[in-house]
């Protein structure tokens, strides 16, 4: 689970990356960044949910007191 996590999070910052890139060279009037960033944010709420799911069924450990 950890590394599916890691892999989603390095995911989400090169969409970041890629949006960035092209709103600073792209002269497509956005539509290329925003596509980048309804990836990130698709990408944000999966990961979410993920991390929901895997802590709900045991997956993920919660804290010991």
């Amino acid at each position: 689970m950890r590394i599916v996590v890691i892999l989603f999070l390095i995911a989400i910052i090169g969409s970041l990356g890629s949006a960035l890139y092209y709103m600073v060279r792209d002269r497509d009037n956005g539509e290329r960044m925003l596509r980048a960033l309804a990836l990130r944010v698709g990408l944000s709420v999966t990961l979410f949910l993920m991390l929901m799911a895997g802590y709900y069924f045991g997956l993920i450990p919660g804290r010991i007191q």
